[in-house]
């Protein structure tokens, strides 16, 4: 369990963890020097279970509230600190309301410097203490009169943060590995370390990470947790990362050391946030904000999405634009300031990290929005789906959510479609009404086309649905193939019933040259060649043969120079052999095994390259989608 201090400057904080855990958390030299404390300090307890019990010691000044709130991120308990002689001050309802705003439900109060005031006093402020508490998660946080220099009570307190320590759970390392940067250093000998709480997954010494937002990969060499060497680190717990990989120079507070999947900075996310009601004044449309976030500390501007003005003790959804990119995911508590950072406006919760940055107040987005702040996954996905016309990147929300294995939490009659790098599901009333209009605009296409026979894939995609990933796409359009709803001419889509028609005297010029064209496949005659031996005008000849490729029976490999399909399958076996073989198609390799010329040989691989069954790789070239134009010429030509 990790215990985070909170108070007003000067009523104890330091002085209380010493002589809990017999550590000075002040260790700079200033700090000494003028008896407050400036940056964060840490100390660290041995339970008798063999569990070690984590201190974080923050600032009480108001001009160290961003050095606080880099301690109050990922702390499991909050110990308020209030004096006896002072009783709560102007920093102690500010550090209550950051603890109460990033969502602290455990805590416990201290009362010190009883030594310092009359019995009558204690209850005064201990009355003061409980009206501070009231209507708020730590409402039933137990208080406990002490004084830290003479040791009154401080057993009794360090008793009860034992046994709480003795009772929570460690949290959950589901998800990947997620840090939280707070402090940065270099030791001679040693290198570059890292410290922080953990708040997702859990690492282990060798394991390859990431700095983000930075981008740096890096080795973790040794670790620390909870002041003690480990092989393993995991959520929940306080961890000295020593990296190799990174200088000091290039990581600091407020950046995060997380898994490769996790690495996918953003510079704007939306979020449910709440204005508090100590808040001096309601929040404004495009407000300049301060934007605390784990360790980060980043400016904003607060683009309400509803309810605008925002007042005091209000919530609303809104979108966080940042002036720099950061690292954050789902359900990550934030806290604002305002511009001056003199006060703290209240704070939120992470919805979805990468934000559109357009309609972003539309009810569709505003449904999911509200879909997105359900507590579990599973109840998060039901609402979801029927949200998401265009389907639910599966890949994305996990990385967003942090959350493998989503696919188990869909609802059975949910369309998923995984192609192994990217998964995506459909409600399946969307993936109908998908499928219907993808029909409809193929019909309307039709009526404005006559003498097309359709559209490749990749084009009719950009033209009706182009916001559907391309695995769902091509899985939508087997389905249609697989209903007899659709079918394919070569490489071009269309409906069943659509066909191009030739006139009597074009069926007569087709069934006079195809022989010729059969005489010597892999050399074809050129258009011009085709239309002397015919005896008629190149033109017509041109068009007559650009009207036989739109209906799919033979194919445009260069202007003027056409193959039939079969050639085509031919060819395609000679590159799919010579991939099987090498690993790519080298268009020396293939001119070789084809016996035509290099030139013609480059014009293949590059009319292959363009519809798709391969792709250009350095000087060379590798299958890319052979099923879908290896299939399609097979099917036409059989």
């Amino acid at each position: 369990m990790i215990i985070g201090t909170a108070g007003h400057i000067d009523h104890g904080k330091t002085t209380l963890v010493q002589a809990l855990t017999g550590v000075d958390t002040d260790r700079l030299k200033e700090e000494k020097e003028r008896g407050i404390s400036i940056e964060l300090g840490y100390a660290y307890q041995a339970l008798e279970g063999g569990e070690v019990l984590g201190y974080i010691d923050v600032p009480g000044h108001e001009r160290f509230i961003h050095t606080m709130l880099a301690g109050a991120a990922g702390i499991d308990f909050a110990l308020l600190v209030v004096a006896a002689d002072d009783g709560v001050m102007p920093q102690t309802r500010e550090h209550f309301d950051i603890l109460n705003l990033l969502g602290v439900t455990h805590g416990a109060v201290a009362l010190t410097k009883i030594d310092r005031a009359s019995a009558a006093r204690v209850r005064e402020v201990e009355t003061e203490i409980r009206e501070l508490l009231a209507a708020t998660a730590l409402s039933a946080a137990p208080v406990f009169p002490l004084s830290a220099v003479s040791g009154q009570g401080v057993a009794a307190l360090r008793s009860h943060l034992h046994g709480e320590a003795a009772r929570s759970r460690l949290s959950s390392a589901q998800g990947h590995f997620r840090l939280a940067v707070d402090r940065s250093f270099s030791l001679q000998g040693i290198g570059t370390v890292v410290t922080g709480t953990v708040f997702a997954g859990q690492v282990h010494v060798d394991d390859e990470l990431t700095t983000s937002p930075g981008g740096h990969t890096v080795r973790l060499r040794s670790l620390h947790v909870q002041n003690r060497p480990a092989q393993t680190g995991r959520a929940g717990e306080r961890c000295a990362l020593n990296l190799v990989g990174v200088d000091k120079s290039q990581i600091a507070r407020g950046d995060w050391i997380v898994a490769g999947d996790l690495h996918a900075p953003t510079d704007r996310f939306d979020a449910r946030i709440s204005l508090s009601a100590n808040a001096p004044h309601a929040l404004r449309h495009w407000s300049p904000v301060h934007l605390h976030l784990g360790a980060s500390h980043v400016m904003a501007r607060v683009a309400l999405l509803q309810d605008e003005p925002l007042g005091t003790g209000a919530s609303a959804l809104a979108q966080l634009v940042l002036e720099q990119p950061l690292a954050a995911l789902h359900g990550d508590a934030f806290i604002l300031r305002d511009a001056e950072a003199r006060h703290t406006l209240g704070g939120g919760i992470v919805l979805e990290p990468w934000a559109p940055a357009r309609r972003r107040k539309t009810p569709q987005r505003l449904a999911v929005l509200a879909a997105l702040r359900h507590e579990e996954p599973r109840q998060r996905l039901h609402a979801l789906l029927p949200a998401a016309e265009w389907g639910l990147d599966l890949s994305q929300l996990g990385r967003a959510w942090n959350q493998p294995g989503l696919p188990a939490l869909l609802p059975a009659n949910a369309i998923v479609i995984d192609n192994g790098k990217q998964s995506c599901a459909f409600d399946a009333a969307h993936w109908q009404a998908l499928s219907a209009r993808f029909l409809q605009l193929m019909a309307e296409h039709h009526q404005r086309n006559p003498d097309e026979i359709g559209l490749d894939a990749a084009r009719a995609r950009r033209m009706f649905l182009n916001k559907l990933p391309t695995p769902a796409f091509n899985e939508l359009i087997q389905g249609l193939f697989q209903a007899g709803q659709l079918a394919r001419s070569g490489t071009w889509l269309h409906l069943p019933e659509h066909r191009i028609s030739l006139s009597p005297a074009e069926q007569a010029l087709c069934e006079r040259i195809r022989p010729w064209l059969q005489e010597s496949p892999l050399d074809p005659p050129w258009v011009r060649d085709l239309a002397k031996r015919a005896g008629i005008d190149e033109m017509r000849m041109r068009q007559l043969l650009l009207k036989l490729a739109r209906s799919g029976e033979i194919f445009q490999v260069v202007r003027d120079l056409f193959y039939l399909n079969q050639t085509l399958i031919e060819l395609a076996d000679m590159a799919r052999e010579l991939n099987s073989q090498h690993g790519v198609i080298r268009a020396a390799e293939l001119r070789d095994q084809s016996g035509i010329g290099r030139k013609r040989t480059i014009q293949l691989l590059e009319f292959f390259d363009r519809v798709g069954f391969t792709r250009r790789a350095g000087e060379a070239h590798c299958l890319r989608n052979p099923d879908l134009f290896y299939s399609a010429q097979r099917n036409t030509a059989h």
